[in-house]
């Protein structure tokens, strides 16, 4: 007899009601905690969308994508208002991530990288007409001083707020996707025992996270280097 869409219907009705109320403000509170930590010491990365990865991953896209509305929600009464056009951005991380990995795309390390280049990918495509057409390319993050170095080399707006958005992105998201791995790969097995994740024992549940962390790190460096 046919099995087909089964094991995706399971996955959802394994997940306790409780597990799902508990996880979305505790991911949510990440976000913020993390978004605001970045924004108060003028990091190149956001560190906002950690959260979302881990709802995205662990209970579906859709879940993800309420956590990041909460997060740019929540977090506009603590930095301004300028957080509420970007939650279109947390949105689309969040289906990004959570449709991948339901499609197969984090079984393993390598597509699991490429995930998270994907996700930094199409966060950019929706940051940028925020950015320009909202704020008028600027928004005082750190990423403004990358934006004012493209337009010193001749580039016309759009392209320098992507350019300087794509690398702000990528290193930003290849650290929360590592980062989410491991705070999923520390959840009690029962509830994540479906989820298509790298399969790693031992060490390697810390080595693989970590060095997909150090990769985002060097690529915000080199921000900082450029911004210079």
């Amino acid at each position: 007899m046919a099995t087909t869409a089964v094991p995706a219907k399971r996955r959802s009705m394994r997940i306790p009601v409780t597990y799902v109320v508990t996880l979305v403000p505790v991911a949510a509170a990440l976000n913020i905690i993390g978004g605001y930590i970045a924004n108060a010491l003028h990091l190149p990365v956001y560190l906002d969308m950690i959260g979302t990865g881990v709802a995205a991953i662990v209970l579906g896209p859709w879940w993800g994508a309420l956590v990041g509305v909460i997060t740019n929600v929540v977090g506009s009464f603590l930095t301004g208002p300028v957080n509420l056009p970007f939650a279109a951005c947390n949105v689309v991380g969040a289906l990004v991530w959570g449709y991948f990995h339901q499609w197969g795309w984090s079984k393993k390390n390598w597509s699991f990288f490429v995930t998270n280049l994907v996700v930094a990918f199409m966060v950019s495509l929706t940051a940028v007409p925020i950015y320009v057409f909202v704020f008028g390319g600027a928004t005082g993050a750190f990423s403004d001083m990358l934006t004012a170095v493209f337009l010193a080399m001749g580039q016309n707006l759009i392209v320098s707020v992507f350019s300087s958005n794509i690398l702000g992105s990528i290193a930003d998201k290849v650290i929360a996707g590592y980062v989410a791995l491991a705070i999923i790969e520390a959840l009690p097995e029962n509830l994540t025992a479906n989820t298509q994740l790298p399969k790693s024992e031992g060490l390697t549940k810390i080595v693989i996270p970590l060095v997909g962390v150090l990769i985002g790190v060097a690529v915000a460096v080199i921000t900082l280097v450029i911004a210079k």
